[in-house]
């Protein structure tokens, strides 16, 4: 699968204001390594539907089995081993004779901070390498899938190195002359297979985090179905940065995979987009999703246009720039292989004759592209008015109350069929916009 920067910033991922996205919400990993690991994921999902099921049983493994996960292993862990590896290249000869006989409390005296560094590294050299054994034996348990038990092999075989018993025993009662020896020996030695296993480590660590970030939301693992035939269908699929989120059904596929959506300005048309965006994205990195049930068919990509910017340096107008998004989803539908394409309220940045008439060309283009499941939010309801009698289309709007005395109210109900709200000058009105206007100084 793959989501450009603009798709993950518009569904707030990773939202570029530095506030809490949805990448906090799934972020619950032990070390730096492994939230790196994620963000990766994250930019990078399964490319293969096959590789996807594979991502999804382990997540799966680790949902069933959180406490399996090594507690010995902190972000201090590996960031103290890190930098223990960092300074091997300085390293050119092994201790001294005279140095290994000196006792510890000498070397306390003399040397101390060379003293506390060999111990305090070797220690957590230690931890890392009981960890890893601890992550290795649980290749013994049934039940495996075998994403991990490939990566389990993988670290039994680093684990394999000699030096990696002695390590593994390092204590608080090892004495100073053995530390010297295997600080030594293992900067020369084992620099390469550490941060293999190191790799491995996040791998797990970024798995296992997904995992427990399902459990905690009570999010449910979606069915995940081949791409063909196109498969969206949501049951409670709900916004998960809401503090108290409405819950909404969606079915889309292969006779009806584009929806019109209508209703007046902040009746939840745009969050509803972002709820459909983020529960298919989550589906694709193998874990929870927000939702009571979910079938969805493999895709290719997340493609959005919903806050095109200008660009004053290029001399670009908002307009264009939502031209030139659009032209970039068109390239992307133009693909055989299926995408969800999600456009919000498009072409802002003209009068409203010329968005009624782009929208509904777009509208009308849309429609050449049955493999993609696709959804379009406007208030212009003129132009859902034109495909009204389509049946490949999906109808669907947000109800908004409106008393006889203008007094309105956002419901946030998802109807089928199509809204003719229009509210935006009860809005002006409401906020006392035109009484201050009319005020003379």
């Amino acid at each position: 699968m793959q989501n450009d920067k603009t798709t993950l910033k518009d569904l707030s991922i990773f939202p570029a204001d530095g506030s809490d996205g949805v990448f906090a919400l799934i972020d619950r990993t032990a070390t730096q390594a492994g939230k790196e690991e994620l963000r990766r994921h994250i930019l990078n999902p399964p490319a293969t539907y096959e590789g996807l099921v594979e991502v999804q049983d382990t997540i799966r493994f680790w949902y069933a089995h959180p406490e399996l996960w090594p507690a010995v292993v902190l972000n201090g862990t590996l960031v103290m081993v890190d930098k223990f590896f960092e300074s091997a290249d300085n390293i050119s000869a092994p201790p001294g004779g005279f140095a290994r006989l000196l006792s510890p409390a000498f070397q306390k005296l003399f040397n101390r901070r060379e003293y506390f560094f060999t111990r305090f590294s070797l220690s957590h050299l230690s931890d890392f390498l009981n960890g890893c054994s601890q992550l290795v034996a649980m290749a013994e348990r049934d039940g495996v899938p075998a994403l991990l038990a490939r990566e389990l092999g993988t670290m039994k075989q680093e684990l394999q190195h000699r030096l990696t018993p002695a390590i593994m025993e390092v204590n608080e009662h090892t004495g100073f002359s053995e530390l010297s020896t295997l600080q030594y020996q293992a900067r020369r030695e084992m620099k390469n297979t550490i941060y293999r296993l190191m790799g491995s480590y996040a791998r797990m660590d970024a798995w296992q985090s997904m995992a427990r970030a399902t459990a905690e939301h009570g999010w449910v693992f979606p069915e995940l179905l081949p791409e063909a035939p196109v498969l969206f269908e949501a049951e409670g699929i709900y916004h998960p940065l809401l503090t108290n989120p409405i819950a909404y059904n969606t079915s889309f596929g292969n006779s009806r995979n584009f929806l019109l959506l209508t209703g007046a300005n902040m009746s939840g048309k745009t969050t509803y987009l972002r709820a459909l965006g983020i529960g298919a994205l989550l589906a694709h990195l193998g874990m929870g999703a927000p939702v009571r049930r979910l079938r969805i068919g493999f895709m290719h990509g997340i493609i959005t246009n919903m806050h095109a910017e200008d660009n004053i340096l290029k001399g670009e107008s908002y307009f264009f720039a939502e031209v030139q998004r659009m032209k970039h989803i068109a390239a992307r539908l133009g693909q055989e292989k299926p995408h969800l394409a999600l456009m919000d309220e498009l072409f802002k940045g003209t009068n409203v004759h010329d968005a009624y008439e782009c929208t509904k060309a777009v509208v009308d283009g849309l429609m050449n592209h049955p493999n993609h499941i696709m959804a379009l939010s406007t208030h212009l309801y003129e132009v859902a008015q034109q495909f009204e009698q389509d049946s490949r289309i999906l109808f669907s709007y947000f109800e908004t109350n409106i008393s006889a005395s203008g007094v309105y109210q956002f419901t946030y109900r998802l109807k089928e069929g199509i809204s003719n709200d229009r509210i935006g000058y009860l809005i002006l009105q409401q906020e006392g916009v035109i009484d201050m206007l009319r005020k003379r100084s």
